[in-house]
């Protein structure tokens, strides 16, 4: 955790907990566990959930178009169930208020700003594009069969779902409109490693932290 980060967990204003559509590490059991914590320890808590971005991953491990939007859109309903009861089990009367999905934010302004930026520096700056695709690699690797590297065509189709994913990472606080934010993850890929010791091009906004759930 960096002074910034640390700085940002401090406040305990907002905290946005990041759940992957296909992971079975997200059981109802640990959702729920996650709900009770962040709803005892922030002012103000969303769970960030890339169901519309997933289709990108899936497009890019070979499922054709409908299949592969059929399945993210199946998918990200499973889990937001598991939030809705968690949350709703936690006391919340709106769960879904406190849910940043893909119908969410494509309505949020903030964040397709801030979507823009980050598009725009993948298309302009090939440092920050390849730690991008590097990302997507990470992602990628752990769904193929052991000892397969995905290809450059994977990769730029996978990226997708990165690039979606990163305003949440850059500026939650200007989306979720509070004034300091952590998001919360129960891994730290290398890019936002890079990303919050400040090595890359784009740099997170002010208030913006990252905690490592373990």
């Amino acid at each position: 955790m960096t002074d910034r980060c640390r700085i940002a967990f401090a406040t305990r204003a907002h905290v946005c907990v990041g759940v992957s559509p296909f992971n079975s590490h997200f059981s109802a059991e640990r959702i729920a566990a996650l709900a009770r914590w962040a709803l005892g320890s922030f002012d103000r808590v969303h769970f960030f959930v890339p169901d519309t971005a997933a289709v990108h991953t899936l497009q890019a491990l070979g499922y054709a178009t409908e299949r592969a939007a059929w399945k993210a859109r199946r998918q990200g309903q499973y889990v937001r169930n598991k939030i809705t009861r968690a949350l709703a089990a936690a006391g919340i009367g709106e769960p879904g208020a406190h849910i940043l999905d893909g119908q969410a934010l494509a309505v949020n302004s903030a964040y397709g700003q801030v979507l823009e930026e980050v598009e725009d520096r993948y298309r302009r700056d090939t440092v920050f594009a390849r730690a991008c695709l590097g990302a997507s690699a990470w992602t990628l690797e752990r769904r193929l069969p052991p000892g397969q590297a995905p290809t450059q065509e994977q990769l730029r189709c996978a990226v997708r779902y990165f690039l979606a994913e990163l305003p949440l990472f850059l500026d939650t606080p200007r989306i979720a409109g509070v004034t300091a934010s952590v998001f919360c993850y129960h891994q730290v890929p290398a890019f936002l490693d890079d990303l919050f010791h400040h090595r890359l091009a784009l740099r997170p906004g002010d208030g913006q932290g990252y905690l490592h759930l373990a």
